[in-house]
Order: structure tokens, then sequence, then C-alpha cells
């Protein structure tokens, strides 16, 4: 019987089955933020076991809340600082250099295909889009793969969705997973991993591919998974063209993380997005989905863009090409947060920014804040937010506040309008 790619890289990876159909699995990165880490460095602290089991594998930033919004972020950072500095972590990431995790750390090139990674983040799925085994995990297991580099999992059951047919204009990735999530719903992928395959998936950049992957969470999966290709290499060649002799090369052996053509899967879902039209998130749970168009005259209060969902360069292009030469509704605010330091260059280089300056909005530091409700943008009681973010929850970005779900298109065109818009009827 064939292997689906998370069976092979559990494979690769297996350290020790202790029980049946539990996996201890060697981990190639342990990443960390200054929100859940800190709660694993004290508890570490304390039972005194304070060390690393490999610095060079573990990747750390601040970037929840930064700069410090109080005394309690502030100390949350000061503890990642230190605990970075005392164990000669290179690869931490201050303020100033910091970005969103699941942007920064693949951009960095600290993500390769066949990985194991884990992080005390929900959304840590976002990195196999690189062809990792990539899920968010608790402080328990947190401190052990910081301790010992390994953490335990079950036995990696796969959903298989197939994406076919031909985008239409102005619908792109975060329709598509949006979609998904609706038609699998928010427990549908539950202990499993979500494998997207499929033409669609196949001419994705690994942006795209990275949205799909990082709302797998978003449907109950413990990671969101692309197979290895040609846009893989490319992204991935300023950082591996030492390791292999060609990009054919590299190919050659990315391959090997392919799903055999026998694998199996608990289901398949095949989806053909030819007639996919922009969607939009309703109500408090990220599977209440409707068309654009079904949510028309819906009333927003706040634009947000950014967030390890849409937070990328090609993000802000999208956006920005509906923003150019139009402004803001009377009354709705507009925040602009890339991603990391070199998008934020990137799109002031391009005029991106200077596009969203005369559309009205404000452009923050890179920051997951009004993501979660923490800083830079966070609702008031009974305000609606057009954003880009993954995560729709009641009070997610502030108590009483309503989150619509939806791509940086239709963000834009619902800003521009003051209510809820299918991007293509700007």
């Amino acid at each position: 019987m064939g292997q689906t790619i998370a069976q092979k890289i559990f494979a690769a990876h297996l350290r020790d089955e202790p029980f049946d159909g539990t996996y201890v699995l060697d981990l190639d990165r342990v990443l960390c933020h200054e929100i859940t880490t800190p709660v694993a460095i004290a508890d570490l602290e304390w039972r005194g076991k304070d060390r690393v089991f490999d610095p060079s594998k573990i990747k750390a930033v601040i970037d929840h809340v930064t700069p410090a919004k109080d005394s309690k972020t502030a100390i949350q950072g000061k503890i990642l600082r230190e605990w970075a500095g005392r164990h000669e972590i290179p690869d931490f990431f201050d303020v100033g250099q910091n970005g969103v995790c699941h942007v920064l750390f693949p951009e960095k090139g600290f993500i390769r295909p066949g990985y194991t990674v884990i992080m005390g983040d929900s959304h840590t799925c976002t990195h196999g889009a690189f062809g990792a085994f990539a899920a968010g995990v608790g402080t328990t297991d947190l401190e052990v793969g910081i301790l010992k580099g390994v953490c335990a999992f079950r036995k990696p059951a796969s959903i298989l969705v197939n994406i076919s047919g031909q985008l239409q204009d102005q619908v792109v990735s975060k329709d598509v997973i949006l979609n998904v999530i609706k038609q699998l719903g928010v427990n549908g992928a539950t202990d499993h991993v979500i494998e997207f395959r499929g033409p669609v998936v196949d001419a994705m950049s690994m942006d795209a591919r990275m949205t799909l992957t990082n709302m797998a969470i978003e449907a109950g999966g413990t990671c969101g998974i692309c197979w290895p290709d040609q846009v893989t290499v490319d992204y991935l060649w300023p950082f591996i063209s030492e390791e292999y002799a060609s990009k054919e090369a590299a190919l050659a052996d990315f391959s090997k993380w392919h799903s055999d053509p026998d694998a199996e899967y608990d289901r398949v879902l095949d989806i053909d997005v030819t007639d996919l039209e922009p969607q939009v998130t309703y109500d408090y749970k990220p599977d209440c989905v409707k068309t654009a168009r079904e949510m028309k005259d819906a009333p927003i209060d706040q634009v947000y863009i950014g967030t390890c969902t849409n937070g990328r360069l090609e993000d802000l292009q999208q956006a920005a090409e509906v923003l150019k030469g139009r402004k803001l509704a009377p009354g709705v605010r507009g925040i602009l947060s890339p991603a990391s330091p070199k998008i934020f260059r990137e799109a002031m280089d391009q005029g991106i920014l200077a596009i969203f300056m005369e559309a009205g909005f404000c452009i923050t530091n890179p920051t997951c804040g009004a993501c979660l409700g923490m800083s830079n943008g966070v609702l008031a009681p009974g305000e609606a937010c057009a954003a880009t973010s993954n995560r729709n929850f009641q009070g997610r970005m502030g108590q009483g506040g309503m989150v619509h779900l939806m791509s940086p298109a239709t963000a834009a065109a619902s800003g521009i309008k003051g209510v809820v818009t299918d991007p293509r009827d700007i």
C-alpha cells in the first residue's frame, strides 16, 4: 500500500512508537513567539530544565504585540529575548527585524520539504505549503520540543482536496480555502492532514499556497500540505543553491515527498472552482460562508489587511489594484500591516504603500496585533471589520465585534463602498 506525503514524513522522522498509533517524531524546527513560549520557558526553569536541544533548529520572534503595548506584553518580550540570548539562539528576531511568524520564517528559508515543524500557535499549519508537516501544539508539547527536539502525534490520516477548473478574475486562494472550509465544516478535518492538490494548486504561487494551508486548522485539520514542485524550488533557491547542483536536482530530490498513486485517504473532496465567486464569512464560525454578493450591503466600520493569511506582497498587490485612485468610504477606517520588513520595503518600492495611504489607510509595522484583538486595530462593540485574517470567532478582534473574513481584493472593495462588496462590482 502506498503512502501519503504525511506518512512519508512520519516514517522518515520516527523516533519511537510508545503506543499503537502514537508516533514520537524528531523535529527539524521548533518555532517560538512571545505569547505562548514564555509560559513554556517559565515551566522549564521551574523544573530545573532550562535547556534547548539545538539552538540552530529553534527560531524565535516577537510578533503578536510589537512594540509592546503595556507592562505585561513588555515582560513577555523580555522573557523571550533573555531566553534567546541565554541559549545563544542565532535566529531571534526582535523589534525592528521582526515580522509575523508564519510569514517571516518561510521568507528566511527556514522551512523545507519533508521537514517536521511545531509551534505554540494554531496557524503553524501554514508551513505545510512547502511540503512539510507543520502543526500547532500546546505548552507541554512545546516544552518537550524545546528540551528534547521531539513531539508525539497520532497516526496521520489524510483528506485529499482536489482543486480543478479555472479561477475567475478577482477570485483567489482565500476564496478557495473559505469554500473548502464551508464544505468540510469546522470539525470536518479534525485529526487529519488536508492535502491540497490539482491544477489550480499547481498554478498557485507560494504566497497563495500558504493562504490555503494557513486555514487548514479552521476545518479542524492538524496540518495543510501541498506537494513541493518547481514553484517551491524557485522560492527556496536562494537558500538551497549551495546544496544542489541545479534546480532540476533539487526538484528531483523534493519529489520524494509526493504521495504515492495508490495512497489511501479517509476522504476525497473534488472542487471545480470555475464558477466560484468571492467568498465572505458571516456569523462567528469560519464555515459560515456566503458569496460577497449574497452579503452585499452588510455594513463595515474597518478594513484590516495583513496577518499570516494575507499580509504578503501578492496580497497587498491585489488590494492595491482595487484601491488605486479610490478612497475609503466616509466613516470606514483602513489598517494595513505588511507582514514582514521585507514585504514592507518591497511594497514601498513598488508604490503600493502610497496607494494605500492615498486611499486613507493607516499603515502599521508588521504585527499580529489586530488579528487576535490585542493591539493596532481592536474593534469596539457593535463594529464590523472586513478582514483578510483567518478567524472570525466571537470577540476575536474585540469584544462585541464582528469579523467578516475575505480576500484582500474583496476587503479593499468593501472599504471603498462601506459595505461588503464583490471586487468585480468596483
